[in-house]
Formats: C-alpha cells, structure tokens, sequence
C-alpha cells in the first residue's frame, strides 16, 4: 500500500479512499465487513461514509454496520482514518424539522454525537462538511468544530462539494480565529468530469488540502461500459444509458476503451490511476459493492500509464485548462 499525507496535515492516509455507500443498500452487513477486512488487510486504512448513506428510511444504516465492524475489536478502530460527513436532514421522510439539517452550530453538534453512538466510536478522524451552507456564517461553524476538536470528538475538519472561493473563504476566517480549517476536500472529478482543475484543486492545493475525489469512475462510464453491455448482451440503465445514446459521448468512451484495450490496460483501473498521477489528489474514493471490485482498485495502484496513454486520454476527454486563462487573454 502506498501511503500520502492528508494535505497539510501530519496524518498518513493510503492512496486509496474505502468509500462505504453501498454497505447497506447494496452490500449486506456481513459483505460490508468481509470487504472491510480485507481493504484494511491490504494496507487500506482510510474508510469514508457519511450521516445520510443508506438513505431513505434507512439513513444512518451505513455507519452502523461501520460500528458494528468496529465493536468487533482486533485494532480496527485504531488501525483506521475514519472520515463520515454531514449536512443532510437525517429525520424521516415527512418528518424533517428545522435546524435538523446544514451547518448550523446546533445541528453540527447533533449530527457528530448521532454519528459518534452509531459508528460505536469516541472521535471521527476527519470531519466533513457534505454540502456547503450559505446562510451559515463560517464563524459560527468554526466555534462549533473548535469546541468539538477541544472536546476530542473530531480531530479534523474537511469539507466536500465546495466550490473554490468557499474554500477559500472557510480557511481565511478560520485563520482569523486561529483554527486549523479544512484540510481536505472531497469532488467529483474524473476523466469525463474535469471542471474541478479550475479553482477548486488550485485552492485546495493553495490553502493545503488534500483533495479527494469521488466518482472516479463516473458512474461507471470509465469502467469499458461499452465493452461490457455488448459482451454482456446487457441493456445500459441510468447515466449509462443516458450516455451511451448520445453518439458525441458514445464515440469518446470508444475511443477510450479502444485506447486502453490497445495498451492491454482494464479500463476502470486506468481511470483510477490516472487519479493517481493528478497534482493535488490524495486519493480517490473506491466504492466497492464486492471482493473482486476492490481487488480490481487495489490494482491500480501498482499500474504506471505510458506516456502515451496519458497524452491520449488528454486528447480523448481534454481538461477545462486554467483559471482565468482557460476563458480570459
């Protein structure tokens, strides 16, 4: 396993993010802790979940089965970064009341003590902000995360879907107050969605965070979906559909699998591993619903793209450029 520092920060984090969405509505409990033993076996030691995953009537359902996991013992716990977020209402459908949701200081300190009794654990590594709030004044929610960090409930604070001026704006004022402010972002950002590189990885990388990208394989586009549903003899649903029937993308993901099948690279690990080689990125986040998917991302760390996969795919799914230069003189 090979292993990054979290932004600015002393922590040492593996270059792999265990994404856990899909323990609960995808992957059983027993699934979701065989896949768990085995990521932290491979040296895997940074595991991201969040407040709302398992949805609907079931959210919340996610850290608990990260709880009961924990409470098994044999070092997991400590052996483990973990990092959960939180934002969304967590009350029943129908049943969402004000201040149950956002980063208001009050439902900061409720979200982290439910998050506390269901992952069955004292502290949360890294504490993320899920969405960002902008009737919040970032004053307020840095009081209440320095009153959860002196109190040892948290240790640090990240954010995720922040665009970069509110990155931005969080670690300036949290310079005000003396506080660490963020020290990781969590985007979507991947080969077929790059607008990313514009401000938020330059701020991020600016202000000394960790940048952690979710969706590497958008959806599934990036893992030879094209390959896939014509051996398969199986119709494409969802953003797949949606993608393939449209001839423009249809023709770009062909010339992506085309590109990888002729170097004899496994197009879901490339995508990952050209992640990997991006200036800024600690790691991304793997989302694994069995064994093989994760042995699968497990093996992209070892993959190093030629020079000429990593021009052609430029080619194939090009970069926004820089900001402003990207749209000014």
């Amino acid at each position: 396993m090979k292993y990054t520092q979290l932004g600015r920060t002393g922590l040492k984090v593996s270059r792999l993010v265990l994404g856990t969405m899909n323990f609960g509505p995808q992957t059983n409990e027993s699934d979701s802790h065989a896949i768990m033993d085995s990521a932290l076996g491979a040296g895997l030691n940074f595991f991201d979940t969040a407040n709302v995953y398992g949805w609907g009537e079931n959210k919340g359902r996610t850290e608990e089965i990260l709880g009961t996991w924990f409470a098994q013992g044999g070092g997991r716990r400590d052996k483990v970064v973990l990092a959960t977020k939180m934002y969304g209402n967590m009350g029943a459908d129908g049943e969402a009341w004000p201040n149950h949701d956002k980063l208001s200081a009050a439902n900061i300190r409720r979200a982290v003590d439910a998050s506390l009794k269901r992952l069955q654990t004292d502290h949360i590594d890294l504490y993320q902000f899920h969405h960002v709030d902008r009737n919040t004044p970032f004053d307020e929610i840095w009081q209440a995360i320095d009153v959860l960090v002196q109190q040892g409930k948290i240790l640090y604070a990240g954010s995720s879907n922040f665009c970069g001026y509110k990155i931005a704006q969080a670690n300036e004022q949290a310079a005000r107050r003396g506080s660490l402010g963020l020290v990781s972002e969590q985007c979507i950002y991947n080969l077929v969605e790059r607008r990313a590189e514009m401000e938020v990885i330059p701020a991020a990388q600016e202000y000394g965070l960790g940048v952690i990208p979710w969706s590497p394989l958008h959806g599934g586009l990036l893992g030879g979906v094209i390959k896939k549903t014509t051996e398969g003899g199986r119709r494409a649903s969802g953003r797949a559909a949606d993608a393939l029937a449209d001839p423009a993308t249809r023709a770009q993901l062909q010339a992506y699998e085309d590109l990888l099948d002729k170097h004899g690279l496994e197009p879901g690990e490339a995508a990952l591993a050209w992640l990997l080689t991006r200036p800024g990125i600690t790691g991304p986040i793997v989302g694994p619903r069995t064994a093989e998917q994760l042995d699968s991302a497990l093996r992209a760390l070892e993959l190093e793209l030629p020079e000429a996969v990593l021009t052609g795919l430029d080619e194939i799914f090009p970069g926004p450029g820089p900001s402003p230069e990207a749209f000014a003189w």
